[in-house]
């Protein structure tokens, strides 16, 4: 599987006229490789080396036995190693991954690598990442219906009194138990008023009867993530409350039929975004439509006003469209869907009926 992933990285930088890119981001190291101990790659037109350090060598060449893999010394600064290596293959130019290199590794590397050029490349391994093989796919189905389990289990822990920090500790207490690494990102709980907080961390606030519940979490299995969020109703909604929910049910919707393969990322966000303008709550959609998963919780394609990117099939992407009033509250109802030629598959089994507790 990674050296099919290596190769056509490979077939990338012939077509970009570089010699060899250096891999420092960890989850990049991962998709080409498998390996997530720590290091970082040299991927050339000829060869594959992993550079890492002595108490990661045996774990290297179990996880990632197609490279050649090089232990870095204490006495030798890393990148001098690198840079010895590269030279003695007469290379002329290689690419670094200048949104994830810091300036220090950078300047570092800079005066090791003198005759050789070094150029800025962005996302030319995150390019690869955002269609999905059959393997990652499974990993981030996985990941969803453990986190569709914990969503089940957390409706009967929700009740007046309970804390927003009691519900974002059973969930990740509970996603562990059942099978998950971990937490896909820092559980979001808000409640009441505070629902108007897209990204608002739990709190000690109690629950009271007459909030919104926002839950927006995701589990991590194999290194994969998934993601979903929904907003349910502790005691009976009033007529403004349940219709700014089912505003944004509809809004999603609309977006979630739109969705196949060859249409842009901002058209998607459009038919969520224009049925909220159109209901009313326009200046209260202030988010993008939704993102890329899979071994980032954010990561490419974006629906968003300036995705223009077309979906491709195999894709991973959140549908997340809210409605979010200043001390008032929010709504927020988000699936995980795989993109196909003609539609979508939705990953997220969980109810989005308004759930009265």
């Amino acid at each position: 599987m990674s050296q099919g992933r290596i190769n056509r990285l490979k077939q990338k930088l012939i077509e970009k006229g570089l010699d060899a890119v250096l891999v420092n981001k960890p989850e990049n190291q991962y998709y080409l490789t498998g390996f997530d101990g720590e290091g970082f790659l040299a991927i050339t037109t000829q060869r594959s080396i992993l550079f890492t350090d002595f108490r990661y060598v045996e774990q290297a060449k179990k996880e990632a036995p197609e490279l050649e893999v090089i232990e870095l010394e204490t006495t030798i600064p890393p990148y001098k190693k690198c840079a010895d290596e590269l030279k003695s293959m007469g290379l002329n130019k290689i690419a670094v991954e200048s949104h994830y290199l810091t300036v220090k590794s950078y300047n570092e590397l800079k005066s090791f690598l003198d005759g050789i050029e070094i150029v800025s490349t962005e996302n030319i391994i995150e390019e690869l990442r955002t269609t999905k093989d059959e393997t990652e796919l499974e990993l981030i189905k996985k990941a969803q219906e453990i986190t569709d389990k914990a969503f089940l289990h957390i409706l009967d822990y929700i009740r007046p009194g309970v804390t927003e920090k009691d519900l974002a500790l059973e969930i990740e207490y509970f996603v562990k138990k059942n099978g998950a690494d971990g937490l896909a990102f820092e559980t979001i709980v808000v409640s009441g008023p505070r629902s108007s907080l897209p990204h608002g961390k739990p709190t000690f606030r109690k629950l009271q009867a007459g909030d919104f519940i926002t839950i927006d979490f995701g589990a991590k299995f194999n290194h994969y993530c998934s993601d979903m969020t929904r907003t349910v109703f502790l005691g009976k909604p009033d007529k403004e409350k349940e219709k700014i929910y089912n505003i944004v049910l509809e809004a999603q919707k609309r977006a979630l039929d739109y969705i196949k393969a060859g249409v842009s990322g901002k058209d998607v966000d459009r038919e969520a975004r224009d049925f909220i303008e159109k209901m009313g709550f326009g200046e209260n959609f202030g988010h993008a439509l939704g993102h890329g998963v899979g071994l980032e919780i954010h990561e490419a394609p974006r629906l968003s006003k300036k995705g223009d990117n077309n979906l491709m099939p195999g894709m991973v992407v959140t549908v997340e469209p809210g409605i979010y009033i200043e001390d008032y509250g929010g709504v927020r109802i988000e699936d995980l869907v795989v993109v196909t030629e003609e539609g979508h598959i939705n990953l997220t089994k969980s109810s989005k009926d308004l759930i009265c507790l």
